[in-house]
């Protein structure tokens, strides 16, 4: 007898199939149950173990027992003529019918029974009409506050398809930009708020990885292939829709795709009044989480998508408002800042609108022109206001960030982040934001750390981008930066040209050097002659007289009567040689770029400031050494017994 006949004679192949049919049962009950009672996700992959590891047993089991009327018995110890294998083979047979059955009837449930699963199809495109770009920003969106923001400058088509993407799982999304089905088509504000809104919302589900809001937006417009845009963002799965909304009626379309192979794994159309905004966001967000399996924490498995205000015409006015702060549509700000003035009045308890307000009016001074002390003490206030009415509010605490930065309470502004995270360890701005500073302050590897992580949310955030591919540069990995200061410039930011500027300079192509810094400086040097960042460049890499030239020119800005100082200012005097002088007119009074100058410093190009004898005393008076005392010396500096700071 062979042994594949005797494997059938005492039924292994049929316990087999049992098994395994039967342990692929067991699982998908498992998935489906264990959810809903908010167990860990170890148990269902330690049940998937303990039944693999159950299956060679099961055989040999098998091999080794036969039932018999009287019970088990070692199959040795039977009268061949006696045994019932043939009779126990039947019953196996009829078992493993009845599963093979349950296992169709599950699987058929799911294609033609359930109402949120639609039929495979091939992979899907974005639905809908091209949107209106994102025009009328009139400050680059490269700009110190570190928005990335992808505005005029910015030729969407332009974008990299195949950044450094998140590692994929089936737990990850990203929230592509709703199309506005709206019968004016003027309603654009509206279909990105309610995407931005649902993103936000999941964006805070610990057991989902959500691509950031502007590597998501990237796309608006774009009719590109699902699996690309997965590929790009490192997402397994992409939310899309639309919006029409019509007087106060709205009706919301939304979709959820697979990339992989498009299947659509859920698709519901919600109509409802302004009124019901949140409850249709609510709605969708529950859907998505529930088709992913996502497993809620806490507050979050009673509500997703909080009720921000009761007042429908104030929340309208609130997305306006943000369209122009997502844009840094500078020649706009006044008038967003109108509109959550008037929300406000509506209702004096939306917190959104207050943390909205403040940063607006943090941003005002370098995209509009405002007065800084004025804006910094109204930042200030709606910051506190949010904050009191939320203690929860990320933004709020960012921007009361940026307030004590720009007076250089660099201990506040670094607890005032610890707060942000702390209420949002994902947010993206509180994370770029500090990652930058950390940078700026010294503490190079952390601030590395931080926008490394800011990439894995945000892979098309074009600023973290150019800080991250710049300090690669300084590092000497010039190919890494290159490939990361590329991306950035695709998307039209200007002072990338600063990074650049580094990178021709380590590879000693002077031309470059001098065309890529005067294109980044020109962005800081607007008070300054027309020519101004050109004759800084070529002094940078000239000769004596041409850097001569350009301290000149420098020192007649200086002379004169400003209500702040350019960064760029000592930012040009470190590059021409003129280390002492840059450190004393940054230690006056904050400038408009501080960022700008202490990224600098921490270069190879600020070693000879970093080395004078009087940068401690530079580091005591704008406030650094407190910070350091606090936190601990930064990368390239030591404490002395005097209590100083010594740089290399």
């Amino acid at each position: 007898m062979s042994f594949f006949t005797e494997l059938r004679r005492r039924n292994v192949i049929r316990m087999a199939g049992l098994y395994l049919v039967g342990a692929w049962l067991i699982v998908q009950v498992a998935e489906t149950v264990l959810p809903a009672f908010d167990v860990p996700g170890w148990v269902l992959r330690a049940l998937i173990i303990l039944l693999a590891i159950g299956f060679l047993p099961s055989l040999l089991f098998s091999w080794v027992f036969e039932l018999t009327p009287e019970g088990l018995k070692r199959e040795s110890e039977i009268d061949r003529s006696r045994s019932i294998v043939d009779h126990t083979a039947r019953k196996l047979d009829i078992a493993v019918i009845v599963l093979l059955l349950a296992v169709g009837a599950l699987l058929g449930w799911n294609v033609l029974v359930r109402p949120d699963a639609a039929s495979r199809q091939g992979v899907s495109s974005r639905d809908g009409a091209q949107l209106a770009s994102t025009e009328g920003a009139s400050a680059p969106p490269s700009s110190p506050d570190g928005s990335g923001t992808i505005a005029a400058a910015h030729d969407v088509d332009s974008a990299p398809t195949s950044p450094p993407a998140m590692a994929e799982n089936t737990k990850s999304i990203a929230v592509l930009p709703f199309t506005d089905l709206s019968p004016e088509g003027d309603q654009e504000y509206f279909s990105d708020g309610i995407s931005e809104e649902i993103l936000n919302a999941l964006a805070k589900v610990r057991d989902l990885k959500v691509a950031g809001r502007t590597s998501s937006f990237a796309f608006k417009g774009r009719n590109e292939d699902l699996r690309a845009i997965g590929k790009t963002l490192g997402v397994a799965n992409i939310l899309e829709g639309s919006v029409r909304k019509q007087g106060e009626r709205v009706r919301i379309t939304a979709q959820l795709i697979q990339v992989d192979d498009g299947f659509h794994l859920w698709s519901e159309t919600y109509d409802g009044d302004l009124s019901d905004i949140f409850e249709l966001q609510e709605n969708i967000a529950r859907a998505i989480t529930d088709n992913l399996k996502v497993i809620l924490q806490g507050d979050q498995k009673q509500r997703l998508v909080p009720v921000a205000t009761d007042n429908a015409e104030a929340y309208g006015l609130y997305l306006q408002a943000s369209a122009v702060f997502n844009r840094r549509e500078g020649s706009r700000f006044a008038e967003a800042i109108g509109m959550l003035d008037q929300a406000l009045r509506l209702d004096p308890k939306f917190a959104r609108a207050h943390a909205r307000m403040g940063a607006l009016q943090i941003l005002a001074p370098q995209y509009a022109g405002a007065d800084l002390d004025r804006s910094i003490a109204d930042a200030s206030e709606h910051a506190a206001q949010a904050i009191a009415l939320d203690p929860g509010l990320a933004e709020a605490y960012a921007v009361k960030a940026q307030c004590e930065s720009s007076v250089r309470n660099f201990i506040g502004e670094h607890a005032a982040y610890q707060k942000a995270l702390s209420a949002d360890p994902d947010d993206v701005l509180s994370n770029f934001w500090l990652g930058s500073s950390l940078v700026a302050w010294g503490y190079l590897k952390q601030g590395d750390e931080r926008l490394d992580r800011v990439l894995s949310i945000d892979p098309l955030l074009p600023n973290a981008l150019m800080w991250r591919g710049a300090r690669h540069v300084f590092a000497g990995e010039l190919e890494q930066g290159e490939v990361l200061l590329r991306r950035a410039d695709s998307f039209g930011i200007s002072n990338v040209g600063l990074g650049l500027a580094h990178l021709a300079e380590e590879r000693s192509e002077r031309d470059a050097a001098v065309n890529e810094m005067a294109r980044g400086l020109q962005v800081f040097m607007s008070a300054f002659p027309p020519d101004a960042a050109r004759i800084v460049a070529e002094g940078s890499f000239g000769t004596d007289a041409q850097r001569a030239a350009a301290v000149h020119m420098v020192e007649d800005y200086l002379a004169g009567d400003h209500a702040f100082i350019a960064g760029a200012a000592p930012y040009a005097l470190i590059r021409l040689g003129e280390p002492a002088r840059a450190l004393e007119v940054m230690a006056r009074a904050p400038t408009d770029a501080d960022p700008l100058v202490y990224f600098l410093l921490w270069s190879p190009a600020g070693r000879q400031a970093r080395r004078l004898p009087g940068f401690g005393r530079f580091a005591d008076e704008v406030g650094l050494t407190r910070l350091w005392d606090a936190l601990g010396a930064p990368d390239l500096c030591r404490k002395q017994g005097d209590g100083g700071y010594v740089c290399d």
